[in-house]
């Protein structure tokens, strides 16, 4: 069945790029522009994003993960490595992040290289989630093909009979990633697609920007 798009317009107007103000380091604009999205109403999961790795086939693969931290050093989040996520970003750590926030017209991508945080912070990360979540992570072989039938909550309920909160560890084989960014951008939509967009490209320890054409 085919299905003709081409007349879906969306006009762009919320807001611009004041291109003579913009900090000299990345990292300060993407705090300013989460913030904003933070306190927002109308944005559920502003710590969504998307991750694309290179697969050991060739093809490149997106999924959505949760920011959990970002700083200077850059952006972290965690998962099974021995997802798939995880089994590419170690044949290949090089890695692009976006992030869409549509309902500001916004969005940042991030290229960088994905490496594994300390066992310390892991675990610090791990011990605050949620009970239940925990237990999810011992249950799950995450990216591993299972039966149909294969209830995963029946499993949850046996090891709630068989751990308490705190007898939970890590599994050696879950744990965060740090991106280490080289190139930054940030696209805000502007009316007629005259997008405004600026990137930042990281040369040694200082931060290079020019704005692109939309």
């Amino acid at each position: 069945m085919e299905q003709d798009l081409s007349d879906k317009r969306k006009e762009y107007s919320k807001n611009y790029i004041d291109f003579n103000s913009v900090p000299s380091n990345p990292i300060s604009l993407f705090s300013s522009w989460f913030n904003e999205v933070s306190q927002s109403k109308l944005i559920d999961e502003p710590y969504a994003m998307n991750i694309s790795t290179l697969e050991k086939n060739g093809f490149p693969k997106n999924r959505i993960v949760l920011l959990r931290e970002f700083n200077e050093e850059g952006f972290v989040f965690y998962t099974n490595y021995n997802s798939q996520k995880g089994q590419a970003i170690a044949h290949n750590p090089k890695v692009c992040l976006s992030f869409f926030w549509d309902k500001l017209e916004r969005q940042v991508i991030i290229t960088g290289e994905a490496e594994k945080i300390s066992a310390e912070k892991s675990d610090d990360y791990f011990n605050k989630r949620p009970f239940e979540s925990r237990l999810g992570a011992l249950v799950s072989n995450q990216s591993e093909a299972i039966d149909f039938d294969y209830d995963l909550d029946e499993n949850v309920k046996i090891l709630q009979e068989k751990f308490t909160e705190t007898e939970i560890k890590r599994p050696e084989n879950w744990g965060g990633y740090l991106i280490r960014p080289y190139q930054i951008e940030f696209w805000q939509g502007r009316p007629s697609r005259l997008h405004d967009r600026i990137r930042y490209s990281k040369k040694g320890s200082n931060w290079n920007k020019e704005r692109l054409s939309p």
